[in-house]
C-alpha cells in the first residue's frame, strides 16, 4: 500500500466517524518555544492547554513534522529520519479510552478492502501505563487481547506530558510483531526493534505540577474535560505494509536513493557505508523539499541553519558516493513527483522551491571548495608546528565560518594522517549552543511567565479588537501585569502590562508594527503604551508605563491610539501589498513574500529570488506601484473562508498560521492578500512610493526597502537639492549628468594611467641605476638601497625584480630594497640562481633584516618579504644585509 493511500485511508476513516478533517499545518511552528513543528498534536497545542476553546470536538489530521535532535543517526537505524507524517486523531471531552482504542483497533485490523489497514492482529502487542487498569481491561476485555501480548511499563515510555505544568496522562501504545529475524522474543518491554512501535494513544485525564524529566512531578488531580490525543508514524505503518525492512525503503525514500544511485553509480545494499549515506541523501533531500515548500530558506541561525545543515549534509553525502557535479536538481525533481500527490501545493511551488535549492547548492559547492583550502592550510600549520592533531577550534571555525560538517573534516584530516580534537571541537559547540539557547530563552520569555495571561484569558475571554473601525473607544482594565506579576493595582512610574476587554491598539504581528498611545482612567490615571503584543492568542498586551495616579483592576478606560502613527503605517502596510504583486508580476511567483515590517513612513519587504532584481525591473516595479496609486483603487476588507480565499485567488504569506475564517484586503482589482493588519481606504492615501533599492539577505532571498507618503517625498527632496548642486558644478542640465560626471572620471582615469607611466619610467630609472652601482662583496653583485616613502610592497617587489634582471653576465647577485609606508620599514630582497648556489638564500636575508627592523619575515630563497616597527633603523638593516652577503659569499 502506498504512502498516499495509508493517508487517505487515514482521513476518510476518522471523517466517516465524525471527526472534522484539519489539514497539515505549515512545518513553520506557530510557537515561540518551537523553531519547527516536531508532532501532530503541535498544531491542537493551544486547544489542549485551555487557551483557546476549539471549534470542534473531533479532529483528525495527517501533520507533517521534522526533528532533528539525532540527525547523526539518520541512516544507520531503520527509524531516524528527519522528515515524518504523523497521523493523529483528537477528542476534546468528547470519547475517550474506549473509544480511541476501539477506533484504532478497526482501522488496523480491518481488511484492506473494508477500508482498513488490514493488519494481523495475532502481530499486535499493546503497552500501558503501569497503574492504568481501566486501558489494560478494555484491551483485554472489550477488544479481546490475549493478557499475554499486554505489557505494563512505567511512566518513561508510557506517560506523557508537555514537559510544563499542565494536562498529562498515561499512553498506550500499539506495536507490530515484525518476526524474529528482528530479534529475540518477548515484546516490545524487551526488544522494540523486532516489536515496533506504530500507534500511540495518549489519555490526557490528570494535572500535572512543576518538575523536570519525564517521571519527576506531581499529578495534582483530574482534569474536568478528558481529551484524546493519538499519533501513528505514516512511514512506520508503510514500512510494514510494504514489506520492507526500514523507513528508507518505503515508497517515498526508495525512489530518492534509486536517483543518487542513478547518478552515482552506486547501488543500494553493496555496502553498509555506502547504504548509510544512500539513507542520508534520501531522507535531507525529502525534508529540504518539505520545508522549502513552507518557506524556510537556508540562512545561519533559526530554522534555515536546520535547513542548510539538512540540504549540505545530503550534499556532501553524495560527493562522498562519487558525484563531481551539481546533483540537487534531479533529486529535488523526485520528491516533488513523489510528495506532490499528498501535498498538492508542492508542485504549483515547483519553480520557486526548486530555485532555493539549486542556489543553495552552488553556494555550498563553492564553500566547500574554499574550506577545503582553509583545512589545507590547517593542516600544514599544524604538520609544521610537528603536532598529530589538527586544533578544535580549527575545526570549529571550519563548521560554523563555511559550513564544514565535522565528519568531513575528520576524513579530510585523517587522509592527512592527523586525528582531531574533538573533545575541543565539542566544547566550543557546546558552548555556542548554550549562547543560543541563552538567546532564545531570553526572547521566548518575554517579560512574564504565559500562565499569568492565561489566567487573564481564563478570567475574561479574548480582547476584542475594534481598531478597523475605531481609533480610540471605551473599555475596561481585565488584567494588570508589573514587573511580569499579576497585580491589583499599580503606581505612577511603574512599567506595567495593561489587558482591556476592548481595544483599538493594534498588536504586533503579520509584519505590522504595534500602534502606540495612552489610556486613560476614569480615575485620572494615565498610562503611556509603547507597545502591544499578543502572548498568548487572543489576549492583547499594553506595555507602558503609569504616568500619572493609580492604575486597577477593573477600572473603566478610554484607550486612544497615536492617530498618525497608525496611518502612517497603514500606508506602508497597503504599500507593501501592492509591491509584493508587482515584484510578482514582474518576477513570476517565485517572488512569495518571505518576511515584512510596515513602520511608520516606511517598509521592507523580504522575497524569493535566486538573484538580484536588475535595476531596470526595480525601476518598472516602482512605476507601476505608483500607477496603481494614480488609479485611487479602493481598498476593502472581508472574512471569508479559506476555500473561497483560495478560490479568489487570495495570496497567503508563508509561516503564517490561518483558521477557518480568514481577512482578505483587496485592492482593487490589482492586489488580493490574505492580512490581518490595517490599511487605507483608498490608494490615493499613499501619495507617493519610493523603493530605495534591494539586497541580499539570505540564500535565495531578496529584499526590498522602500519609502512611503512624506517619506518618499522628503527623500526625493533630498536628491532633488543634491542634484542641483551637482549641476551646478558641472554646468550642465540634470538629464546631462550622467554624461557629464562620466567624461570627468574617464579623463581622471587618463590621468591617473599618465602618472602611472611616469612613475613607471622613473622607477625604470633608479632600477638601471641600482644595477650599474651594485656593490661587489666577494664576487657577488650586491645591489641596495631605499626607496621613495610611500611605496607600496607590490611595486617594491616589482622594482626589485627588476634590477635582479639588470645584472648581467651571469654574475651572482642580491638585491635588497627598503621603503618607509605608513611609518612601518618594509623590506624586499631577491637572489639570483647564481647567488642561491653560493649559499644566499632571499628568505635568510629577510629574517636577518626584518630583526633588525624590529619585525619579522620570510619567503621563498629566490625572493622574500618583511617588515616591522623602526623606520629609523632601515641603514642599520641594509649594513646587516651586508654583512651576511660578506659571510656567506
Amino acid at each position: 500500500m502506498e504512502s498516499a493511500e495509508i493517508r487517505r485511508r487515514w482521513l476518510r476513516f476518522f471523517e466517516e466517524r465524525g471527526h472534522t478533517v484539519v489539514p497539515s499545518a505549515s512545518l513553520i511552528a506557530d510557537d515561540p518555544t518551537l523553531l519547527l513543528v516536531p508532532a501532530g498534536m503541535v498544531p491542537f497545542k493551544p486547544y489542549f492547554l485551555g487557551e483557546v476553546k476549539p471549534p470542534f470536538d473531533r479532529a483528525t489530521s495527517v501533520q507533517k513534522c521534522v526533528r532533528t535532535p539525532d540527525i547523526e543517526e539518520v541512516g544507520k537505524t531503520t527509524r531516524h529520519g528527519t522528515f515524518f507524517q504523523m497521523c493523529g486523531n483528537f477528542s476534546f471531552g468528547d470519547y475517550f479510552k474506549e473509544g480511541a482504542i476501539k477506533f484504532a483497533w478497526e482501522l488496523l485490523t480491518s481488511s484492506q478492502e473494508d477500508g482498513g489497514y488490514g493488519l494481523d492482529p495475532e502481530k499486535l502487542w499493546i503497552t500501558v501505563y503501569e497503574q492504568d487498569d481501566e486501558a489494560e481491561r478494555i484491551w483485554r476485555e472489550v477488544i479481546g487481547v490475549p493478557a499475554e501480548r499486554i505489557q505494563r511499563l512505567g511512566m518513561g515510555p508510557n506517560y506523557w506530558s508537555m514537559g510544563v505544568p499542565g494536562p498529562c496522562g498515561p499512553c498506550s501504545e500499539i506495536n507490530y510483531d515484525r518476526g524474529p529475524e528482528f530479534g529475540v522474543e518477548g515484546g516490545p518491554a524487551v526488544n522494540d526493534e523486532r516489536y515496533v512501535e506504530i500507534w500511540n494513544l495518549v489519555f490526557m485525564q490528570y494535572e500535572r505540577g512543576p518538575g523536570s524529566g519525564k517521571d519527576d512531578f506531581p499529578i495534582l488531580g483530574e482534569l474536568p474535560s478528558k481529551n484524546i490525543d493519538t499519533g501513528l508514524g505514516l512511514e512506520r505503518l508503510a514500512m510494514i505494509l510494504q514489506g520492507v525492512h526500514n523507513m528508507y525503503e518505503t515508497d517515498t525514500l526508495r525512489v530518492v536513493m534509486d536517483k543518487a544511485t542513478e547518478l552515482t553509480g552506486v547501488a543500494y545494499g553493496a555496502d553498509t557505508d555506502s547504504d548509510v549515506a544512500l539513507r542520508v541523501v534520501g531522507d535531507h533531500v525529502r525534508t529540504s523539499v518539505m520545508l522549502i515548500g513552507d518557506g524556510v530558506t537556508p540562512g545561519n541561525e533559526g530554522r534555515g541553519y536546520v535547513l542548510r545543515r539538512i540540504m549540505r549534509r545530503a550534499i556532501r553525502n553524495m560527493r562522498l558516493l562519487g558525484a563531481t557535479g551539481p546533483v540537487i536538481g534531479e533529486l529535488v525533481d523526485v520528491v516533488l513527483k513523489t510528495m506532490g500527490e499528498q501535498y498538492p501545493e508542492l508542485l504549483t511551488d515547483r519553480k520557486r522551491i526548486e530555485t532555493v535549492a539549486l542556489a543553495e547548492e552552488g553556494a555550498f559547492l563553492k564553500t566547500l571548495k574554499a574550506g577545503t583550502n582553509i583545512l589545507d592550510a590547517a593542516v600544514s600549520e599544524t604538520k609544521a608546528a610537528g603536532a598529530s592533531q589538527l586544533a578544535g577550534d580549527k575545526a570549529f571555525l571550519l563548521h560554523d565560518t563555511w559550513g564544514f560538517p565535522i565528519d568531513l573534516t575528520l576524513e579530510m584530516a585523517a587522509e592527512q594522517g592527523l586525528s582531531v580534537d574533538q573533545d575541543g571541537f565539542r566544547r566550543l559547540m557546546k558552548e555556542q549552543r548554550e549562547r543560543a539557547k541563552a538567546d532564545a530563552k531570553a526572547k521566548k520569555q518575554g517579560h512574564a511567565d504565559l500562565s499569568a495571561y492565561r489566567a487573564v484569558a481564563d478570567a475574561s475571554g479574548a480582547t476584542v479588537f475594534t481598531g478597523y473601525a475605531d481609533t480610540a473607544g471605551e473599555s475596561s482594565v481585565v488584567g494588570l501585569l508589573v514587573d511580569g506579576v499579576s497585580s491589583p493595582a499599580a503606581h505612577e512610574g511603574d512599567e506595567v502590562e495593561v489587558v482591556l476587554d476592548r481595544t483599538p491598539f493594534y498588536a504586533e504581528g503579520g509584519g505590522q508594527l504595534a500602534d502606540t498611545g495612552r489610556i486613560k482612567l476614569d480615575t485620572g490615571a494615565v498610562v503611556e503604551v509603547r507597545d502591544v503584543q499578543q502572548p498568548v492568542p487572543g489576549v492583547s498586551v499594553h506595555k507602558g508605563v503609569v504616568q500619572v495616579g493609580e492604575v486597577t483592576v477593573g477600572a473603566s478606560a478610554y484607550a486612544q491610539i497615536d492617530i498618525a502613527r497608525r496611518r502612517a503605517i497603514a500606508r506602508a502596510h497597503s504599500a507593501t501589498h501592492l509591491t509584493h504583486q508587482a515584484l510578482r508580476d514582474a518576477l513570476g511567483p517565485t517572488a512569495a513574500q518571505a518576511g515584512s515590517e510596515n513602520s511608520p513612513g516606511r517598509f521592507r519587504f523580504d522575497f524569493g529570488s535566486p538573484t538580484a532584481v536588475p535595476t531596470t525591473v526595480l525601476t518598472d516595479v516602482e512605476q507601476k506601484i505608483n500607477d496603481v496609486l494614480s488609479r485611487e483603487l479602493d481598498v476593502t476588507a472581508e472574512v471569508m473562508s479559506m476555500d473561497e480565499a483560495k478560490k479568489q485567488g487570495a495570496i497567503a504569506e508563508f509561516g503564517e498560521k490561518y483558521g477557518d475564517r480568514v481577512r482578505v484586503v483587496t485592492i482593487g482589482d490589482f492586489s488580493k492578500e490574505l492580512c490581518g493588519g490595517t490599511h487605507v481606504h483608498n490608494t490615493a492615501q499613499l501619495g507617493l512610493v519610493k523603493l530605495l533599492g534591494e539586497s541580499s539577505i539570505g540564500s535565495g532571498v531578496r529584499r526590498v526597502e522602500a519609502l512611503v507618503g512624506v517619506d518618499a517625498y522628503n527623500f526625493l527632496a533630498r536628491e532633488h537639492t543634491v542634484v542641483s548642486q551637482l549641476t551646478d558644478l558641472v554646468k550642465g542640465r540634470p538629464e546631462e549628468l550622467p554624461e557629464k560626471i562620466s567624461g570627468m572620471l574617464a579623463k581622471l582615469k587618463e590621468a591617473e594611467k599618465e602618472i602611472e607611466r611616469f612613475r613607471a619610467e622613473k622607477v625604470l630609472q633608479a632600477a638601471a641605476g641600482l644595477a650599474d652601482g651594485a656593490q661587489d662583496v666577494r664576487g657577488v653583485a650586491l645591489a641596495t638601497g631605499q626607496g621613495p616613502d610611500g611605496t607600496g610592497a607590490d611595486d617594491l617587489r616589482k622594482r626589485v625584480l627588476d634590477v635582479r634582471g639588470r645584472i648581467q653576465g651571469g654574475r651572482p647577485a642580491v638585491v635588497a630594497l627598503f621603503t618607509v609606508n605608513g611609518g612601518r620599514p618594509l623590506t624586499v630582497i631577491a637572489t639570483n640562481e647564481a647567488a642561491r648556489e653560493r649559499g644566499l638564500k632571499a628568505g635568510e636575508l629577510v629574517r636577518t633584516a626584518a630583526k633588525t627592523l624590529g619585525g619579522g619575515g620570510g619567503g621563498k630563497p629566490d625572493v622574500a618579504q618583511g617588515g616591522g616597527q623602526h623606520p629609523e633603523a632601515v641603514d642599520e638593516a641594509i649594513a646587516a644585509v651586508q654583512h651576511l652577503v660578506t659571510e656567506q659569499a
